[in-house]
This record gives structure tokens, sequence and C-alpha cells, in this order.
């Protein structure tokens, strides 16, 4: 037989090399052979993941407070699950392991272009939904999958980590490089962290804009002021700055144009504090509770109002705070203030309140709980602030009374917080805490013990009543307040009632109208006033609900009465506004 050369179209065909796929499927992952895929007749199924045989890399391990099926929870008025909004992730020894780079067994590309299938803007969004740790084994599905997951990482604003014990910086630093455009970052130390760890962020994120260190019960910051200080001198881009365990600062020495909020928390022994920052307006210091803390508040209060002169909302709590540190701070004139929180300085008399009314007369927010103040140094607030002060804190005041409490109830209208937490407490209970602490070991004569005995059956417990009328009020703060054993409250608005161990508080002498009230906490009360409570509130509950009834005239005009159930017509605003009324929440643990 003759045979025929071959025709350059067979020559081209027999040179090309046959062009391999790839031996899983491009939507589900699974083996092509003897599979038909779920997803092909554009059915709702589940994607699986490729079998754990494929070569992984990259060490990463996430945890998440909820169940990995779950979204990672964002921050409060933004939607859940947007990783761009937030993500909990956690660095340590790697369990979950991610192959970054490209290899020969890896998925092609093959479908994902290709007619029915998504775009990547879709695909992206749609991944953006999904958990740290779903993101990382959507990353292993395929290569077009892990371009949008890449793309997730990329656009992520806000990330929160836990670092773990057995964590390296190299981990950390691998993690904040997927995020280029991240700007604002929480991390929750479980280790010691130093200056190693602001380094990585440093070089890691160059426009970064809020920056905030948590640190856990055992983990010790070892940051010096020197290297907090150079670290917010780089950072040209940071505006807030929040770190805890500041025990080992010693010397702070902060400037920077671009830091409007700063927080520090457990300073100890702060030899000098220097701030400069004229665009800084909230401040936050809080000192640890030790008496042998030699920081100088004085000359701190007053650098503050030289330097800081655009500051809005300051809080100190010192138990080394005094009348001559409130006079430094207002010394320097700061006008624009609106919140001031002065904590734990039983040092801070009526001089002190004297020296606050007379710079600051823009004040919404004063906290002094923990001071010696009394019902005249509140008449003074109340003077100065009645058309901007909302919310008025007094906890831990051992020299104030009901009588001080119903004053600023009256004279203050836009209030909307009082708490007054042990601050109207049993006098006898104050002079046994006395009386051990004068006689630890109750070593008295008997003559003295006898007359004591005798003035305490003459006399008899005097106990202080609380009645506040207010048509703003919406959180009653009363925890502790064992000196008072009657309570009216007659405020529409208010919704939260903390009643904790308010052991005296008599339930025939409780009266509560208030009709949105949605929670009150009666921990430590006795159960008979227990019961009023939850007597008054479902009784106003049940009130209101009648309260709904239409009534219709007789056909004489001769009386009104309810019209039956079945007759009743109610209107879509009047459905809306029964769904929402809800019971009151009576809180005991």
């Amino acid at each position: 037989m003759l045979h025929h050369p071959p025709t350059a179209a067979a020559s081209a065909r027999v040179v090309a090399p046959k062009k391999r796929g790839s031996y899983n499927c491009g939507r589900c992952g699974l083996p092509k052979k003897g599979h038909v895929c779920p997803s092909a007749d554009g059915g709702s199924a589940s994607l699986h993941l490729p079998r754990s045989g494929n070569r992984l890399r990259r060490a990463l391990s996430f945890d998440e407070d909820r169940p990995s099926s779950s979204p990672v929870p964002a921050l409060e008025d933004e939607d859940e699950g947007v990783i761009e909004s937030a993500a909990l992730v956690t660095v340590e020894e790697p369990e979950v392991v991610v192959e970054e780079g490209g290899g020969e067994e890896e998925d092609d590309e093959a479908g994902w272009d290709g007619e029915g299938s998504l775009p990547s803007s879709c695909m992206v969004e749609i991944l953006r939904r999904l958990s740290p740790k779903e993101l990382m084994r959507a990353a292993a599905v395929c290569r077009g999958w892990r371009e949008c997951v890449r793309k997730v990482w990329r656009s992520a604003e806000e990330l929160r980590l836990r670092v773990s014990p057995r964590s390296q910086i190299g981990i950390v630093g691998s993690v904040l490089q997927k995020c280029a455009g991240l700007t604002r970052l929480a991390l929750r130390m479980e280790s010691d962290v130093d200056a190693t760890m602001l380094a990585c962020v440093a070089f890691s994120l160059p426009n970064l804009e809020a920056f905030e260190i948590n640190m856990a019960e055992n983990a010790v910051n070892r940051i010096t002021g020197d290297e907090l200080g150079r670290f917010v001198a780089e950072k040209r881009c940071l505006s807030t700055l929040k770190v805890e365990g500041c025990t080992n600062i010693g010397f702070l020495s902060i400037s920077s144009s671009s830091l409007s909020t700063l927080w520090l928390s457990n300073l100890y022994c702060i030899s000098k504090m220097v701030f400069k920052c004229p665009n800084l307006r909230e401040l936050s210091l809080d000192f640890t509770r030790q008496q042998n803390d030699s920081t100088d508040l004085i000359t701190m209060m007053e650098c503050l109002g030289r330097t800081c002169p655009r500051l809005r909302n300051i809080h100190v709590a010192s138990i080394h705070l005094s009348n001559e540190a409130v006079l430094s701070l207002t010394s320097a004139n700061l006008r624009d203030l609106r919140m001031l929180s002065l904590v734990l300085g039983s040092g801070i008399t009526d001089a002190a309140v004297t020296a606050i009314v007379s710079c600051c007369t823009n004040l919404e927010l004063l906290d002094l709980s923990g001071s010696s103040i009394t019902d005249s140094g509140i008449r003074m607030i109340c003077n100065v602030f009645p058309e901007t002060l909302s919310r008025l804190l007094l906890a831990l005041c051992p020299n104030i009374t009901s009588n001080g409490v119903q004053f600023a109830a009256v004279q203050l209208p836009l209030l909307q917080l009082i708490d007054c937490g042990m601050s109207i407490c049993d006098t006898d209970n104050q002079n046994e805490s006395a009386e051990k602490n004068v006689y630890p070991n109750n070593e008295r004569s008997g003559e003295y013990t006898k007359c004591q005995k005798l003035s305490t059956m003459k006399s008899q417990k005097i106990y202080q009543k609380l009645i506040i009328k207010h048509g703003t009020l919406r959180k009653l703060s009363l925890w502790g307040c064992s000196g008072l054993d009657t309570l009216y409250l007659n405020c529409p608005e208010l919704n939260d009632l903390n009643l904790n161990s308010c052991t005296n508080l008599h339930p025939e002498r409780l009266l509560l109208q208030c009709p949105n009230l949605k929670n009150v906490h009666a921990s430590g009360c006795q159960d008979m006033l227990i019961g009023a409570i939850r007597n008054q509130v479902l009784n106003e509950f049940a009130a209101a609900v009648k309260d709904h009834l239409p009534c219709k005239r007789l056909a004489d005009g001769s009386k009104r009465v309810q019209v039956p159930h079945f007759v009743q017509q109610l209107s879509d605003d009047e459905k809306q506004k029964r769904k929402r009324m809800t019971q009151c929440i009576v809180h005991q643990d």
C-alpha cells in the first residue's frame, strides 16, 4: 500500500504537546474521575474543601469567639461578618497551614472566567462575609479563589489579633503584611511585649491610624517611655493610641501633631511626663492603686494645660489626686473641655469643685467618684451647669446625702445618667468599720464598752429617702446604697435601674412610675423587695397594654365601654408600637 505523507495540519497536531488539566474539579475540589459536580446544574450545593494531601506551607491558626461557621463579629454599628470592618485572629503555632505559592498539582483557572462562573468582584464580596479561618481554607481551593482572598485581606481596614504565648514575631509580621491597607489594629497580648513588637507594627503598617495593645492577666508590658515616644514620632498618621500595662514607662515624652486620642493604663512612678500634642482631644491616664507611687500629678496637670490646649475629654484615676492637682489643671483655662473625670481622689473637696466650675463652663460629663465633696459641692455644680450637664457620677462619695441627689435631679433638666453608688450608705456600717480600724484587737475598757451598748440601745437607725421626678433621666445607679429605705421614682424615660445591695430598702416604701423601664438590677436585695419590684413592673406593663384597648360610647351616649377584641381594627402604627413593647427584666445575679 502507498502511504500518503502527512499534511501540515496533522503534523501540527502531532507536534503540539498534550495539555493536561487538573485531576480535581474546579468548582468543588473533588476528584473528577466518576464525579458529577452538584453545582454544575446551578444548584446551591455547599463547596467542599480539597483533600488534606495537598502541599501546605504557611502556618496560621485562627481563633474566634463564635463557631467557625458563623462570621466574626464586627463593630456594633456595622454589619456582622464583614472582614474589612474587623477580624479576630489568633497567631500561634500552626494547626491549619495554607499554601501561598503555586504548584503543578494546583487547580488551573479552568472555568473561572468561563460561562456560568461568578465575576471576581462578586466573589470578593461573598468572601468578605467569611471568618478568617474560612478565608484561609477558601484560599486553598484554587488560584482564582486565592487571588480573591488576597484582595479581601488587602482591603481590610481593621484587625484584632490575639497573640498567644507560643507565637513568634515573624508570624505576627506575616499576618500584618497581608493587610497592606490596614489602618486600625488591636493586639491582645497573652505573652510579654517589648519594643520588637512596636518595630514590627511600624514596619508592616505604614498607614496605621489607630493602635491598641491589651494585656492578658499574666502578660507583662516591657515597653519603656523612650520606645513608645519614638514609635509615636515615627507614625505620622497615628491618631489613636491605647496601651495597657504601662508599669515600665518611667519617663514619658510624646510629641505628635496628628495624635488626637491617648489612653495609658497601669501607670506607676512616672518621673516626668511631657505631652506636646497640639491636636490632642481625649486623654485617659489610669495609675496603679499603690501608696508608694511617686508620680508628680501637680506638675503633670500643669503641663497638660499648656501643651494640649484643645483637650475636650480628660480622665485621670489616681488615689493621689488632690485639690492642688485640680487647681493646676484649671489654671490652664481649658474652655473647650466637655468631659472631666477625676476618679479615686479622696483629697478632692468642695474647694476643687469651686475651681472646676470657675473655668469649665460647658461640661457635659462630670465624674468625681471617690472624692470627698459634700452637698454644697453638688449645689455649686447645679448652679453652673444647668443647661449642659447630662451625666453626673458621684459614686463612692461618703459625704453626700439623698438631699444633694434630689437637688441635682431638680436643677439639672438635661440629666440622662446619675451614679451615686456606695455614697448613701448605712452609718452604722461605717462606724463599725471605723471602730475595727481604730481597735483591731477590740482592746477597750469595760466601762467604755458598756457606754457604747447603752448609746446603741437608745439610738435608732436613721435612714434616708430619695424622691426623683425627672423627664429625661435614662439610667439611675444606686448600687450599695444601704442607707436608703424609701425610693419614689417618676421618670418616664428611665430604662435602667441599679438597686444592687440596697439591703435596707423597704418594699412598702418603693414606688416605680417608669413605663419604659427595661432592666432592674436587684442582686443582693431582700426577696420581698424583689417581689415588690416584679409586681410594680408587671402591673405597669399590663396597664400599658390595657390602655391600648379602644373605648366606644353606647348609642345613647350614656357611657363608654371597651370594644371587644374581634371588633378592634388596629392601624399599622399601633401594631408596630405593640410589637416594640417589652417586659422589664429583673436581674438577680
